[in-house]
């Protein structure tokens, strides 16, 4: 072994958000670096960090993510706390992360994949097709939104952030009748409780790495990489390959409504896609099948296809709307 391990008087410090769920994952990650390693709780120390996307008054007045930059929104001032060495790693929800790190970070290890599908949320209904005429649902997501008018143009969508605690009490408040989450956080939570109901990928296709832990290190900590390589899930790394490298092709830092989810059949790849403007009135929709080790070329190649169906101006008009 060619570094020291942590100990309760030098942990290893894990950046997380603060959310209920970021924490989860936090602690997820923390258990197995101790049973990977045989370490006490001690020998770790898990740092909490705001972003920008968790300030209270935004969440509470409901602003549209897109009206104060999707990009870095959940991880900027984690990254910068790694860069400053204020931390040793970082645990992501890994659809949160942009497609480039900053200089001198590398996001590479992935936790096992958690259920990548939608869950459909209400108080008083079971589906989407038993929504009224006109109900009102709550979702901050441009690809939930652009979706969900694809197949209920009829229904009246509305802002809709903060924790599931948070968006259960709006429900309860009649602020909507409806909202999404993701299944993974649910489950991660143990959050049996919530009246939620599963949403196949092939009627709501996920976000791009949806369900999955990523853990961020400075390039240059050779202790860091060494020991997350440990945790790291090749088969989940496969299906990631693909599906950001879809997102990196199309330019994920846009304001378009994206779907992707890549699936493992033996030794093949299915990698399917999608990209829709955000009133849901056109899409375009594709997938591929080849070699696992292909996923990246696959997700460029994919991109690529779609992009040529929309056309140059379909990412202009977008921005513009």
């Amino acid at each position: 072994m060619e570094y020291a391990l942590p100990t309760p008087a030098a942990p290893l410090k894990i950046g997380t958000r603060g959310s209920p769920l970021a924490l989860a994952q936090a602690h997820e990650t923390r258990g197995r670096l101790m049973e990977a390693f045989d370490l006490p709780e001690e020998a770790f120390e898990i740092c909490v960090i705001k972003t920008t996307g968790d300030d209270r008054t935004l969440i509470d007045a409901d602003i549209a993510l897109k009206t104060i930059g999707n990009k870095g929104l959940f991880t900027k001032e984690i990254e910068e706390a790694m860069i400053d060495r204020r931390i040793d790693i970082a645990v992501h929800s890994t659809k949160d992360m942009p497609v480039e790190q900053p200089a001198g970070l590398v996001l590479d290890v992935f936790l096992p994949r958690e259920d990548v599908r939608d869950a459909f949320v209400s108080l008083k209904y079971a589906s989407i097709a038993d929504l009224p005429q006109g109900a009102v649902v709550g979702t901050s997501s441009l690809r939930r939104r652009a979706q969900l008018q694809v197949k209920r143009p009829d229904l009246k969508l509305v802002e809709f952030r903060g924790n599931v605690q948070t968006r259960l009490q709006k429900l309860a408040d009649g602020v909507a009748d409806a909202t999404f989450l993701a299944m993974a956080g649910l489950n991660r939570m143990n959050m049996t409780d919530v009246p939620a109901h599963a949403i196949a990928p092939e009627d709501m296709l996920p976000a791009i790495a949806q369900g999955t832990i990523g853990i961020e290190y400075r390039a240059d900590d050779l202790r860091a990489r060494q020991m997350l390589a440990k945790l790291h899930h090749p088969e989940t790394g496969l299906r990631l390959a693909a599906e950001r490298a879809f997102l990196a092709a199309l330019d994920g830092s846009c304001e378009t409504p994206i779907g992707g989810l890549a699936m493992l059949e033996g030794t093949q790849l299915w990698l399917r896609g999608e990209i829709l403007s955000p009133d849901g009135q056109i899409v375009f929709t594709g997938e591929r099948r080849g070699p696992v080790g292909g996923g990246a070329a696959m997700g460029r190649d994919l991109a690529e296809e779609l992009l040529d169906q929309a056309g140059p101006d379909f990412f202009k008009a977008v921005a513009e709307g």
